[in-house]
C-alpha cells in the first residue's frame, strides 16, 4: 500500500506554512503565484493522489442537478429512471446533492422551450436531457455549453451536441438485434407489420428512427422476400381509433401473423389481439412496462427488449456526482445491455440492480 501524504509533508518539500498548502488543494484565494507554484512542483515529485470524496465533503458546496423528461402516464419505463436518478440523489445526500426533476410535453417544441428555459434560469450544475427534436435540443444544449453546464443524454444519442456522457442502447444494434429475434420465429413468413406511431407522419423519436434503420438493414441482408408493411398510428390517437386502425389493416392483410415495434406501445396491437380472440398473430416490442408485461404473460406478445432504466436513471445522476463533484474523467458513451424477455422469464427480470 502507497504510503500517505501528509499535508504537513507537502508544506516541508515546498518550504510553505500548512495553510498555504491547503488553500492550494482546495483552489481557495489569498495564495502568492510563487507559493502555488512551489505546492504544485512538490505535489507533482510526490506524485500526490487527493482524496476527492473528503475533499468534496469538506467543500461542504450543494449542487443542483435537473432531469429533463417527456410527460408520462404511469410507464414503467419513464417511472423508473425517476425512481433510479432518485436512488442515486439518495445516496449522495453527504455531498448535498438536490435534483429537481422536470417535464416536458412529447412532440410539443414549445412546451420543452418552456421547460428548458427554466431550466437555464435556475443555473444548476448539470442537466441529464432526454431529446425532444434535434433541432430544438440544440438550442437548448447549445446555451448549456454557453453557460458551462455539463449535460448528459438519456435514451436517444446525439453525439453532434457534444454531450459529457450517453446512456442508453445502441439504437442501430438494437433493431437489427429486433430483426434478428422476429426471423427466429417468423422466419418463413411472406409478411410481417412494422407498427410506428407518428405525428404528421414522422416518428418523433431519433431512437426509434434508427431502431427502425437497424431492423430494416438485417431485413434487407437477410430476408429480402419479405414484405414490410407499415402502419402508423397517430402518436396522440385515442384507442377507438387504434381499434379501427388495426382491423382495417388485418383485413386487407390476411398473411399478415407476426408484428414488430420500435416504441414501448406493442400493447397497443396486444390488447387489440386479445380483445378480438386473435391467437394467429403475436406482436414483438420493447420496454418492461406493465401494460407489455401483461400481455407477454397472456401471449400476444412473443418477445419485449428491455433497457434497465433503473440503472439508466441512477448511472446518469452519479455521472454528474462524479464529473462535477469529484472531477473525475467519465466515460463519453454508455450502451446499456439489449435483453429479451418472454413469457418464461419476465417475472424474474430484476429492473433496479444498484
Amino acid at each position: 500500500m502507497a504510503e500517505k501524504i501528509r499535508i504537513k509533508d507537502i508544506a516541508e518539500r515546498a518550504g510553505v506554512s500548512v495553510g498555504t498548502v491547503d488553500r492550494v488543494l482546495h483552489d481557495r484565494p489569498n495564495v502568492s503565484k510563487p507559493a502555488r507554484e512551489k505546492v504544485e512542483r512538490a505535489l507533482k515529485e510526490m506524485n500526490y493522489q487527493p482524496n476527492m470524496y473528503a475533499s468534496a465533503l469538506a467543500y461542504n458546496k450543494e449542487y443542483t442537478f435537473y432531469l429533463l423528461l417527456p410527460k408520462h402516464e404511469s410507464e414503467a419505463y419513464w417511472e423508473e429512471i425517476e425512481e433510479g436518478a432518485r436512488k442515486c440523489e439518495d445516496q449522495r445526500r453527504d455531498f448535498h446533492i438536490n435534483l429537481e426533476i422536470k417535464f416536458y410535453e412529447r412532440s410539443n417544441e414549445a412546451s420543452f422551450r418552456e421547460v428548458a428555459n427554466e431550466i437555464l434560469e435556475a443555473r444548476p450544475e448539470g442537466v441529464v436531457v432526454v431529446p425532444a427534436s434535434l433541432a430544438v435540443t440544440r438550442e437548448f444544449t447549445e446555451q448549456l455549453h454557453h453557460l458551462s453546464i455539463p449535460f448528459i443524454l438519456l435514451d436517444s444519442y446525439m453525439p453532434d451536441l457534444r454531450p459529457l456522457s450517453f446512456f442508453g442502447q445502441d439504437s442501430f444494434c438494437s433493431g437489427y438485434f429486433a430483426a434478428k429475434m422476429l426471423c427466429m420465429i417468423a422466419g418463413s413468413e411472406k409478411e410481417v407489420m412494422l407498427m410506428r406511431q407518428t405525428k404528421d407522419g414522422q416518428v418523433m423519436s431519433k431512437q426509434q428512427d434508427n431502431r427502425e434503420v437497424g431492423f430494416r438493414h438485417y431485413m434487407h441482408d437477410h430476408f429480402p422476400q419479405m414484405q414490410i408493411h407499415t402502419l402508423d398510428l397517430p402518436l396522440n390517437g385515442t384507442r377507438n381509433e387504434f381499434v379501427k386502425m388495426l382491423e382495417k389493416y388485418f383485413a386487407e392483410h390476411s398473411d399478415t401473423h407476426h408484428c414488430i415495434t420500435m416504441t414501448s406501445k406493442a400493447h397497443i396491437v396486444g390488447d387489440y389481439l386479445l380483445k378480438s380472440n386473435r391467437r394467429d398473430i403475436q406482436i414483438m416490442g420493447y420496454d418492461m412496462v406493465e401494460k407489455n408485461a401483461r400481455c407477454l404473460r397472456e401471449g400476444s406478445i412473443s418477445f419485449l427488449i428491455a433497457q434497465h432504466a433503473f440503472m439508466q436513471g441512477y448511472y446518469c445522476i452519479d455521472t454528474l456526482f462524479q464529473a462535477i463533484v469529484l472531477k473525475k474523467k467519465v466515460n463519453p458513451v454508455n450502451y446499456m445491455p439489449i435483453e429479451l424477455l418472454m413469457k418464461e422469464n419476465v417475472d424474474f427480470y430484476r429492473r433496479t440492480q444498484i
